[in-house]
């Protein structure tokens, strides 16, 4: 006869990861029972909102046996290491803040990763009691101007303008540290589940508090994900047809230009250049890529054994 705790080991168990510690991960079940899970061996492969297999090792712990097929993974990553964010979300919100200035880059870079990953984007500029706010709003037409569903809020006084876009889905929020993340998740949630960061106004920044991504559900069809706030967003992983492809105003001229390994940098007959040129793509924009193209060939140069 097999004991108790023989039994116990035999228990396997869907769940979904609701937070990812790094070396430990939250499992919720059907039942919204959650219990602390290790992956087997040396594989930190799970992250949060993915599907997994659970071995039960007792009512509190278990073991992560297998994770299940992705619909998309978001992750950043340098020439040194990979960070995984979330996997299987419908949209990512960038939440911005006029105070402290948010960083074009890091916008731009956000939204590659999430294009590359197929994960449609909403842009929040939050902070709207701030008199800056006004301007940092109307320097994100450009955003709009390319499909870019973009929305003003204040997480201290008003986070309704966010929620009809939340309904039904599996949202990541992903935002620079000190833009309000910890507040805006706080407001949505309705607790305090995220300590507030404090502002660091001197040195033009912010202190984040969230050290893992989160999953908190809204209602029983709706939840959020919690991303760590973080000043750089690496695309170390992706390849330069990817990365053009992911600039959404890019993609009606990509194969056009007169040479079919067109890097649009400098290249003559190049399409993408011609129609920044006539003002239908932003010149900041190609720009952009144009210099993360010249750091990513860098990049791949001085790590050749990396390049994929």
């Amino acid at each position: 006869m097999p004991t108790r705790r023989e039994k116990e080991q035999q228990v396997v168990i869907e769940g979904r990861v609701v937070a990812d510690f790094g070396r430990e991960f939250l499992v919720e079940f059907a039942d919204r029972r959650q219990v602390v899970c290790t992956r087997k061996g040396k594989r930190q492969d799970a992250t949060c909102g993915d599907f997994v297999i659970v071995r039960l090792n007792g009512p509190a712990q278990g073991s992560i046996e297998r994770v299940g097929t992705r619909r998309n993974l978001l992750y950043r990553s340098d020439q040194w290491r990979e960070k995984t964010l979330a996997a299987n979300v419908d949209q990512a919100v960038i939440l911005l803040a006029p105070r402290p200035a948010y960083s074009e880059a890091f916008l731009n870079l956000s939204l590659v990763a999430c294009e590359a990953a197929r994960i449609p984007v909403i842009i929040a500029l939050n902070k709207s009691d701030l008199p800056e706010h006004a301007t940092a709003m109307k320097a994100l037409d450009r955003y709009a101007g390319i499909g870019y569903t973009v929305l003003s809020l204040s997480a201290k006084a008003d986070v309704s303008p966010l929620l009809p876009h939340l309904e039904k889905k599996v949202t990541l929020l992903v935002g620079q540290s000190g833009v309000g993340k910890s507040r805006t998740v706080n407001a949505l949630v309705l607790s305090d589940v995220a300590r507030v960061g404090d502002l660091t106004a001197s040195r033009d920044s912010g202190a984040h508090t969230t050290t893992f991504s989160r999953f908190y559900r809204l209602d029983r069809d709706t939840a959020i994900i919690d991303t760590p706030g973080f000043q750089s967003f690496g695309l170390f992983h992706l390849t330069e047809d990817q990365i053009g492809e992911a600039m959404r105003e890019f993609r009606p001229f990509l194969g056009t230009c007169k040479f079919n390994d067109c890097s649009h940098l400098s290249e003559p007959g190049c399409k993408v250049i011609d129609a920044a040129n006539r003002g239908e793509i932003a010149k900041e924009r190609l720009t952009f890529y144009q210099v993360l193209i010249e750091q990513h060939r860098d990049l791949h140069e001085q790590h050749p054994e990396w390049a994929r």
